[in-house]
């Protein structure tokens, strides 16, 4: 099974561009988007061979930090860079929230939906979610807890109840 994550605040790199001083330095959104995403990748090698041993060669160019974010060179005039950091502030910021959920009309909650892998035994896999979710309680810290909000297990065991009751009916008439 797997887990598909609903709410909570997920934190992002925000970029908070100055207007009067794109203008000043006559520099367009699009030119500062274009330098951040060429600042923002990874770029393929090819592979070095020394003696009898190959080694795979690349290079990891992910922004990782404030200082990285404020470093990149959006272009230069006169051999002088013009850095993101001239023309807008970087900082961590929450993502647009795009949906919010509550439990019982009080305060918001983050939640998970618990997907059964096709051909599984669906209550097999419901008692190791819930054992999982006993374990992971006792590491949470205090005031946060798990918990179910639908429990498809009652609706299955019932299920097979009926359904043995019917067989035994069917066998004794």
């Amino acid at each position: 099974s797997e887990v598909a994550s609903v709410g909570g605040m997920v934190r992002q790199y925000q970029v908070v561009l100055d207007p009067e001083r794109m203008r000043a330095l006559n520099l367009s959104h699009q030119q500062i988007a274009s330098a951040i995403q060429d600042s923002n990748q990874e770029g393929g090698g090819s592979v070095l061979e020394i003696g009898s041993a190959e080694y795979m060669v690349r290079t990891s160019g992910y922004l990782k930090k404030l200082d990285d974010f404020n470093n990149i060179v959006i272009t230069a005039r006169d051999g002088i860079p013009i850095l993101l950091s001239d023309v807008a502030s970087v900082r961590m910021g929450p993502e647009i929230r795009r949906g919010v959920a509550e439990l019982n009309g009080e305060g918001e909650v983050a939640g998970g939906i618990i997907v059964m892998r096709y051909g599984k035994n669906a209550l097999e896999t419901i008692n190791g979610v819930k054992a999982k979710l006993q374990q992971i309680q006792q590491t949470l810290p205090a005031g946060v807890e798990i918990v179910p909000v639908y429990d498809r297990s009652q609706l299955i065991t019932h299920a097979i109840d009926s359904l043995s009751f019917k067989l035994l009916e069917e066998f004794l008439v």
